[in-house]
């Protein structure tokens, strides 16, 4: 005799948990068999009702941390994931338009190279659906060597893996020779995937679980294969670097592909494995004192900051491709504000036939950041490098096909500006913003003119990577 029943569980994280749900119910006697579908998180379970319950099946399943309903006789509503979302992404552009008004009180400078923190929170973000898509390799290792050490080393072959593909990458990268607008394109990409990710964590929209890049058969049946060879967590760690199917991972791979470099493609990955690891080393530590339920609610509010950064990325690819369409060009372009102080050092000055623009290159960025130029006119652009650092040691100016790096002293950079609009420019990383105002009838002589122009367009505050861009 057989019954089926469909049921809906809630929490699924990633395609892993179709096998796990499956596993867990055929350990009722009686079942005959569960299939879940990842995409829609419903399914069907058959099983003998003179053996075994559905309300026995499900509370096996829910000690998982799913939470099961049977769908014909429950009515649930649908969680508000939209207003967690609007409420992450208001506090975010809350504090954003607070900073615009806050100039006298500089973002700490952490690091010079807050670009790879965010990498690194990135990590430490998805781990839980790290433990979610490899928990059967630490199990594996775990069963048979239970040291404390053994999920450290695991990390530690994880993390290696992670770095040598990501070198892969990079390498790849600087063979394609990667143009600002093919490294826009990655990041953009990049960003895509995290967003897709993170509205899949919060199961926003149920179709977007349809969308996924699996790893390629052979290399899934490879590592399949090996994995049960081996027993020691290093190997395993090695092995879990192949599994392509993780989508903040493929994000990674991407960013590192833009880099166009071995070696930042290395760090890259370097930084969000070691994002990965706190989660994973913790595995045991952290499940006997955080429920899996819990575990799933902390991947919800994950899953809104996780698309906050897909955003930040898409952000930068657009600025570093010099689409006009990132938030510092819009925000050049549409936001009018008041302006206060002088003018004259972003005033161009007229000499033998130049405009003459100065600025310095500091910790915190450009001083100034805007200037007001008269198009048509050729301009010396006289760059001090006061205090450079890895993050503001390149400047961009997509509009005008201008890529040079940063040197100690004064350097020259000669261009024409040859039409009337805002040229926005930035660092190398798309996260030190600046603008060029440029006007076919303007007298940069008039200190009031110039006073307008600059009062008419507001430069956001760089400080993803650590340094803000001061005007």
């Amino acid at each position: 005799m057989k019954e089926a029943v469909n049921f809906k569980a809630e929490g699924m994280s990633c395609p892993s948990c179709e096998k796990i749900i499956g596993k867990q119910a055929l350990k009722i006697k009686g079942v005959y068999g569960c299939k879940v579908d990842y995409a829609t998180q419903e399914g069907v379970i058959t099983f003998n009702p003179k053996k075994t319950n559905i309300d026995i099946i499900l509370d096996k399943i829910e000690e998982k941390g799913y939470e099961c309903f049977i769908i014909k006789k429950s009515i649930k509503k649908n969680k508000n994931y939209f207003g967690l979302l609007f409420w992450a992404l208001g506090l975010l552009a809350a504090g954003y338009f607070v900073l615009q008004f806050i100039d006298t009180i500089p973002l700490p400078e952490i690091s010079a190279d807050m670009g790879y923190g965010l990498i690194l929170l990135t990590g430490l973000l998805t781990g839980f659906h790290c433990v979610g898509m490899c928990g059967g390799f630490v199990v594996s290792y775990s069963a048979k060597n239970p040291k404390k050490s053994s999920h450290l080393i695991y990390g530690l072959g994880k993390t290696i893996s992670y770095t040598v593909i990501g070198a892969g990458f990079g390498l790849l990268g600087s063979i394609i020779t990667f143009t600002p607008l093919m490294r826009g394109v990655a990041g953009i990409i990049a960003g895509i995937f995290l967003l897709l990710y993170g509205l899949q964590m919060l199961n926003v929209l149920p179709i977007l679980r349809k969308i996924r890049i699996n790893t390629p058969h052979f290399l899934a049946k490879f590592v399949g294969k090996e994995s049960q060879k081996h027993s020691s967590p290093l190997i395993l760690g090695l092995l879990n670097g192949l599994m392509l199917a993780c989508g903040p991972l493929q994000a990674m791979y991407v960013m590192a592909a833009g880099t166009g470099s071995l070696i930042e493609g290395a760090k890259t990955l370097f930084f969000f494995g070691l994002g990965t690891l706190p989660v994973m080393i913790g595995f045991g530590f952290i499940t006997s004192f955080i429920s899996s339920k819990s575990a799933h609610n902390i991947m919800k509010v994950s899953g809104a900051v996780v698309i906050i950064m897909g955003l930040l990325m898409v952000n930068n690819g657009l600025s570093l491709a010099g689409s006009g369409y990132d938030l510092n060009s819009l925000a050049a372009t549409f936001r009018v504000s008041i302006a206060e102080g002088a003018a004259s050092n972003n005033a161009a000055a007229i000499s033998g036939g130049y405009q003459e623009i100065r600025m310095e290159v500091n910790r915190y960025g450009w001083s100034p950041d805007s200037f007001v130029l008269k198009a048509g006119v050729p301009v010396k652009w006289i760059i001090n490098g006061a205090e450079i650092n890895s993050c503001n040691n390149a400047i961009q100016v997509p509009a005008l096909g201008l890529k040079f790096d940063i040197i100690k002293g004064e350097q020259v950079i000669e261009f024409t500006p040859a039409n009337e609009g805002v040229i926005s420019w930035s660092c190398w990383m798309g996260m030190i913003p600046g603008v060029f105002i440029v006007k076919d009838d303007i007298d940069l002589s008039d200190a009031s003119a110039v006073q307008e122009e600059l009062g008419s367009v507001q430069i956001p505050k760089g400080g993803s990577c650590g340094c803000n861009a001061a005007g």
